[in-house]
């Protein structure tokens, strides 16, 4: 294709059961957006949410790469609507490359439009500053640091543990920055807390509880690095478990409660539902099992892919199949050196896997991978996957959803284009529309 629009709207006319919205944000979300210095805002103080960097970079270059938009933090998230393609409200999460043929700019009438290869195609709003962000914590520290919220205000994001012991070359997983995103905000000056004592974390959800008078926050994600050994004296579940049962306790019922952990032996996980976690995800990264012992190599050196799956099964017995929901890395399958080299092959081993989980009542959900580029992966792949994959990625997986009498999974929002707030895929834009 000459230009990006015309790949775009060949896609959007040879797929034409996913949503036109979808075909833009996995565009955007893979390929990220640039911001002209007219578009940012000193919103750290100001009236708009500002990008958090809640676990990963999910973005294009490094902050010392990023110039102004390093300096004046870009927004969390876009929403994007009308323009020549009539998108209904569609939740962005902001991921910047300055090299991207979309950019948002202001237009001649001063409102904010994005555009792609110079021409404008939405109207881009930003997210309001949330009276929470406006609050600090005794200790001076901000809520947006603690205990930030995405997708639009729905989830509350908390990584407990900013760095993973799964460390260097032989254990890191190929495509992930979380340790790199560690080291570049500390070298930054940011506040950038590595493990988040759990009274701060209650203190930041009282001020959140307090101020988030419509309730928008509806759920909390418990999450941080891999614990192979031990953070401060306890292993993974009982580490992450603290958090989870101080909140439980502390606010009742106030939020479905989610953690994002290793595939962990049934004790353990029994051990998050008794503390009161609703939600497990014990994401499995990548199906195909020599894509994953390469670019998974410390969780297929501590726990092995086929004991991986085993466990999810087995936490489906606990939790329930509805409520396990293991993430997968969507655009991996495809990352040279070792991925597929053809959309057919990599969409196949994806089917394969989703029809594995969802076969079993078991809803997978994924993240639409953005090649950082301190990652291996990202380094040798800055483009990352094609967006055909992740377009068949979209109709691929409604499709097995479908087939095994399954529905949009729970903890996530509404589902259906105009009306999904799920930001770093699209896979809730492309589900039918809740009833």
């Amino acid at each position: 294709m000459a230009s990006r629009t015309e790949l775009v709207e060949d896609l959007m006319g040879r797929f034409p059961h996913v949503p036109r919205e979808a075909v833009i944000k996995e565009d955007l979300l893979r390929g990220g957006m640039a911001f002209d210095d007219s578009a940012l805002t000193d919103n750290e103080g100001g009236d708009v949410k500002p990008k958090s960097y809640f676990i990963f970079s999910f973005d294009h270059r490094t902050l010392p790469e990023l110039g102004t938009a390093a300096l004046r933090r870009p927004p969390e998230e876009i929403v994007l609507t009308g323009g020549p393609y009539d998108l209904r409200r569609t939740v962005v999460s902001v991921r910047i490359n300055p090299s991207s043929p979309y950019r948002v700019k202001t237009s001649d009438d001063g409102r904010l439009r994005l555009h792609l290869d110079d021409r404008p195609i939405a109207d881009v709003g930003l997210p309001p500053m949330p009276d929470y962000y406006r609050h600090t914590l005794a200790n001076g520290k901000s809520v947006m640091e603690v205990a930030p919220t995405i997708q639009w205000g729905y989830l509350i994001y908390l990584t407990a543990f900013r760095v993973c012991q799964y460390f260097g070359a032989k254990e890191e997983c190929q495509y992930c920055d979380i340790n790199h995103n560690w080291r570049q905000h500390k070298a930054a000056g940011r506040p950038y807390t590595g493990v988040k004592p759990v009274d701060e974390i209650l203190e930041a959800l009282a001020i959140i509880d307090a101020h988030d008078t419509a309730r928008t926050s509806t759920a909390y994600t418990l999450t941080g690095g891999s614990i192979t050994s031990h953070v401060g004296g306890k292993a993974e579940a009982d580490f992450y478990g603290q958090y989870a049962q101080a909140i439980e306790e502390r606010f009742p019922g106030r939020w479905i409660g989610k953690v994002v952990a290793q595939a962990l032996p049934r004790a353990d996980v029994q051990r998050f539902k008794d503390y009161g976690i609703q939600i497990y995800h014990p994401n499995y990264e990548v199906w195909d099992k020599r894509l994953f012992e390469l670019y998974c190599p410390g969780k297929e050196r501590y726990v092995g892919r086929e004991e991986w799956h085993r466990r999810i099964l087995d936490s489906a017995e606990v939790f329930g199949p509805r409520n396990v929901i293991p993430n997968f890395v969507a655009g991996v399958e495809m990352a040279a050196p070792a991925g597929f080299t053809t959309v057919d092959e990599a969409i196949a081993s994806t089917e394969e896997g989703l029809t594995y989980f969802m076969s079993r009542g078991i809803t997978p959900r994924f993240t639409t991978w953005c090649p950082e580029p301190t990652t291996p992966l990202g380094k040798a792949n800055p483009e990352g996957a094609p967006l055909e994959y992740h377009v068949r990625l979209l109709e691929t997986y409604r499709a097995v959803m479908e087939a095994n009498g399954l529905s949009s999974p729970p903890g996530y929002g509404p589902a259906g284009p105009g009306r999904a707030v799920f930001s770093v895929s699209s896979f809730m834009d492309s589900l039918p529309a809740d009833a």
